[in-house]
């Protein structure tokens, strides 16, 4: 896996800057795929989605969202028919209980609406940096960080723009190379990337806009023997 070079940060940074340029290019439109019009339809939506795809995600929330409209609804939620009425997303019992006691937290200290900062989201049960990124960029355009899922993780390694393992640390560098006028796109640029071509298994090094600039394309593109 590339390692970042602390002594080659402005060439770096310049490195950063026609990635984005490339990406923006190619993914015009990038934006979350999860499908919402609140931001408390984004919050439960994204804490729906670990673990789980996107599609699966939004084949459920429209029955949801019609049922549980505000904070009030999820928190008055009777956690077993939460559990059965999100069970297809995967460890649906601790998202259950994480929505249920999100949303009760909502309701007694934001006066039922969704925080808009990434103090007040992190006091939130269940919402980590990932999920309160994705609210904060999405639901209220706002950039106080990067989300790191495992697409951007994976891609951030090798792009040679982060050599960490842990989300929080590959956030760390991201937004000490990504100009902050980025941050809110290059989450959903990485993503969209990550699934089209630089996929996990078999990334298509021959089809990819940022080849150039990237340090892993030689040895992923070579071919198997």
């Amino acid at each position: 896996m590339p390692q970042r070079n602390p002594n080659t940060a402005h060439d770096l940074t310049r490195r950063v800057t026609k990635i984005i340029a490339l990406l923006q290019t190619a993914y015009p439109t990038a934006r979350t795929a999860l499908q919402y019009k609140t931001p408390l339809q984004l919050l439960v939506a994204t804490m729906l989605s670990a673990q789980c795809t996107d599609k699966k995600v939004n084949e459920i929330t429209p029955a949801l969202f019609a049922k549980y409209k505000t904070a009030a609804d999820f928190a008055a939620a009777k956690p077993e028919e939460l559990e059965q009425e999100i069970r297809q997303t995967g460890f649906f019992r601790m998202k259950a209980k994480n929505i249920i006691a999100a949303a009760k937290k909502i309701v007694a200290d934001f006066n039922g609406e969704v925080p808009d900062t990434m103090a007040g989201l992190l006091t939130l049960p269940g919402v980590a940096r990932k999920t309160a990124n994705i609210v904060l960029s999405s639901a209220f355009k706002k950039a106080e960080g990067i989300a790191v899922d495992v697409h951007v993780a994976r891609l951030a390694g090798r792009m040679g723009l982060s050599s960490q393992k842990n989300p929080e640390k590959i956030e760390q560098d991201l937004m000490s190379c990504v100009p902050r006028k980025d941050w809110i796109a290059f989450n959903y640029m990485m993503v969209d990337h990550g699934r089209n071509i630089c996929t996990a298994r078999k990334p298509k090094c021959s089809a990819c806009v940022v080849r150039s600039l990237c340090p892993s394309a030689e040895s992923f593109g070579k071919p198997s023997s």
